[in-house]
C-alpha cells in the first residue's frame, strides 16, 4: 500500500508540473497595455485635469496593468508633432494640458513620472510616437509658434483634415531621428514604438500631394515607380531610426505596430488569405517584411483586430501567416480589447471568451511571443469579465518580458547579501543591487520545493526596490516559505538564484 501510495503522489505532482510547463503558463511572455493620449482616448481622460488629477489617473491605469498581471506599457508620448514630455524640439501636446505649448501646472514631467511608477511595479516601457502626423485637426488645433507646422511649413502637406509630415524630404526624417535620439538619451526606456501611421490611410479619390517632393527627390525612380519610391522613403527612416536608437543604447528595442494585413493573396502569393480593404504595402508604403527580413526593427504587433472565423480577415488565419513570416522577430499580436461589447454586431465579441480564444491560438505558435492590448481605459471597465477570464485561462500567473534574439545579451550580476528577517508577524526580505541590474524578480517556495526558478507560479512579485515587506495575513505566514531573488539586465536577461538567509 505504501508503495502504491507514493507511486500515486509521484504522478499527481508529475501532473502539476506538466500543466505549469505547458504552453498554457509561460514564464515568459509579452503582455503590453497601449495608452492612447491622442484626443485624450486613455490618459488623461481630459486636458483640464490639475497635475495632481493627472498623476492619480496614471497611477490607476498602472495598477489596473499589474492587477491583470500586465508586464509593459505603451505610453503615448508624440501624436502629433508635440510632446508629453520635457522636449527642446516640440512642445508641450495640447492633449495634456489643453493648449500646445502649454507646460504642466504645477509642473511636472509625465514621461519620467510614467517611468519612475513604472519601475515601482517592475513594469518595462515603450513609448509610443507618430512618425508623420503633425495636426489632428486643422480646424480645431491652434498650433503653438515652435510647433513644425509653423517652424518649417515647408515640410508639411494637408490631407483631409490633417496636415503631415511630407515623408520624401530627408529632412523630415532626420528631424524624426533628432527627437527619436533626444528621447533615448535621457530617458530610461525600454523600447521606441511606432503605430501603423506611415503614410497616411487613403482617402477616397484624393491622392497625397507629395508631388512637388517626388520631383526634387525622386531617387531615380520613375513616375510609375512611385508607389516604390513611397515605400523607399519609409524604408529610410526605419533604417534611419534603428541606427540612431542603437548607436546610442543598443538594448533599446525599436518596435511597430502595423496594419494587421501585409498584403492579400489576390495581390501577392506571399501575402496572406484574406481580402481586407487596406494593407501596409499597398496603401501604407510600409514593407513591414523586408524591415523584419533586415533586422532593422526588433518586434512587430500586427493589429490583428478581428474576430475568429471573420470572412475577409480572419484571426486565426492571420496569426498563423504572422507566425510564419517573422524570419525570427519577435511578434506580438495585437489584441482588440475595445472591440469586447454586448450590443457588438458581430457576436463574437459579446463576450470577452474571444480573447481568450485568440490568446489560445496565439499559443499554438511558438514565434508569437505575447500581445498588446488596446487600449488602457478597457482594464478599468473590464468589459464582461475580461480580468476574470484572463486570470483564470492565460494570466494565472506574473510573467517576465521576452528576450529578443535581435538584441545582445546583456549578462546581469547576481544580487548580493540577500537576508530575510522579521518585523513582528512581517517578514522583511531585503538584497543589494549588483551591476547591469535594473529589475528584480522575488520567487516564493514552499518548505519542501525545490528552488527551482523556471515556473511561473513561483514569481512572487517583479520590482525595482531592493526590500520587500511581506505582511502576515489572514491564511498565509511569510515565515513558511523560502525565497529567492534574480536581477533581470536591460536586455531582460536573468540572472543566477540567490537564496535569502536567515539574519
Amino acid at each position: 500500500m505504501k508503495k502504491t501510495k507514493y507511486i500515486f503522489i509521484t504522478i499527481l505532482l508529475m501532473g502539476w508540473t506538466l500543466q505549469l510547463s505547458s504552453k498554457e503558463y509561460p514564464k515568459r511572455e509579452m503582455r503590453a497595455i497601449w495608452i492612447a493620449t491622442v484626443e485624450n482616448i486613455d490618459w488623461p481622460s481630459s486636458p483640464n485635469l490639475t497635475t495632481d488629477e493627472q498623476k492619480k489617473e496614471m497611477v490607476e491605469l498602472l495598477d489596473a496593468a499589474s492587477a491583470y498581471n500586465m508586464n509593459t506599457v505603451i505610453f503615448q508620448i508624440r501624436p502629433d508633432a508635440d510632446a508629453l514630455y520635457a522636449s527642446n524640439l516640440e512642445p508641450w501636446s495640447e492633449w495634456l494640458t489643453g493648449k500646445q505649448g502649454k507646460a504642466p501646472d504645477p509642473y511636472y514631467d509625465p514621461l519620467q513620472f510614467t517611468i519612475d511608477e513604472c519601475r515601482k511595479r517592475g513594469l518595462d516601457i515603450h513609448v509610443w510616437l507618430n512618425p508623420y502626423r503633425a495636426i489632428q485637426n486643422i480646424d480645431k488645433t491652434k498650433a503653438a509658434p515652435n510647433h513644425v507646422s509653423n517652424t518649417h511649413p515647408e515640410w508639411m502637406l494637408t490631407y483631409g483634415n490633417k496636415k503631415y509630415f511630407d515623408p520624401g524630404i530627408p529632412a523630415v526624417r532626420n528631424h524624426v531621428a533628432n527627437v527619436v535620439s533626444d528621447i533615448v538619451r535621457r530617458y530610461d526606456i525600454d523600447a521606441i514604438h511606432f503605430d501603423d501611421y506611415f503614410y497616411p490611410y487613403k482617402i477616397t479619390g484624393i491622392d497625397f500631394p507629395d508631388d512637388q517632393s517626388f520631383f526634387k527627390y525622386d531617387g531615380n525612380f520613375s513616375r510609375q515607380q512611385k508607389d516604390d519610391w513611397r515605400r523607399n522613403n519609409v524604408d529610410l527612416i526605419i533604417k534611419q531610426l534603428h541606427d540612431t536608437i542603437k548607436s546610442i543604447r543598443p538594448t533599446v528595442e525599436f518596435g511597430i505596430s502595423p496594419f494587421g494585413v501585409w498584403r492579400n493573396k489576390k495581390n501577392d502569393p506571399n501575402g496572406s488569405d484574406t481580402r481586407a480593404g487596406v494593407a501596409n504595402y499597398d496603401d501604407l508604403y510600409a514593407d513591414i517584411l523586408k524591415w523584419q527580413n533586415e533586422k532593422w526593427i526588433d518586434y512587430v504587433t500586427p493589429q490583428l483586430y478581428w474576430y475568429i472565423g471573420k470572412e475577409v480577415a480572419d484571426y486565426a488565419i492571420l496569426a498563423k501567416w504572422w507566425a510564419e513570416h517573422s524570419y525570427g522577430c519577435n511578434i506580438y499580436s495585437g489584441q482588440a480589447l475595445y472591440l469586447i461589447d454586448p450590443a457588438s454586431k458581430d457576436q463574437s465579441w459579446r463576450t470577452s471568451e474571444e480573447i481568450t480564444k485568440q490568446l489560445s491560438v496565439n499559443r499554438d505558435y511558438p514565434e508569437i511571443k505575447g500581445s498588446m492590448y488596446f487600449s488602457a481605459k478597457f482594464l478599468k471597465k473590464n468589459p464582461l469579465g475580461l480580468q476574470e477570464n484572463l486570470l483564470k485561462e492565460h494570466y494565472k500567473y506574473p510573467a517576465l518580458t521576452p528576450e529578443n534574439p535581435f538584441v545582445s545579451k546583456v549578462q546581469p550580476e547576481t544580487p548580493t547579501e540577500a537576508i530575510v528577517s522579521r518585523d513582528g508577524k512581517d517578514v522583511v526580505l531585503t538584497w543589494k543591487k549588483a551591476e547591469k541590474n535594473t529589475l528584480f524578480v522575488v520567487y516564493r517556495f514552499k518548505i519542501l520545493q525545490r528552488t527551482k526558478t523556471d515556473r511561473p507560479d513561483r514569481i512572487l512579485t517583479v520590482t525595482s526596490y531592493t526590500k520587500l515587506l511581506l505582511n502576515a495575513v489572514k491564511g498565509y505566514k511569510p515565515s513558511r516559505y523560502r525565497y529567492v531573488v534574480t536581477a533581470l539586465s536591460p536586455s531582460h536577461t536573468e540572472s543566477a538564484p540567490l537564496k535569502f538567509k536567515k539574519n
